[in-house]
């Protein structure tokens, strides 16, 4: 997770759907997501989970 230097945070994941990795910074091949709710946030990274992806 990384945040924005504005006063608006902002979310970072990149994700790897190949070797089904979630990483909180930035890794080649890998598509970034980003989000500027928490919540959204959150709701994604269930959603990665509930599909056995890893965490790094």
């Amino acid at each position: 997770m990384e945040k924005a230097n504005s006063a608006e945070t902002l979310w970072r994941v990149w994700v790897d759907t190949r070797r089904r990795i979630i990483s909180f910074h930035e890794e080649a091949d890998c598509k970034l997501l980003e989000f500027r709710s928490r919540e959204m946030f959150f709701n994604c990274i269930d959603q990665y989970t509930g599909k056995q992806y890893r965490y790094q």
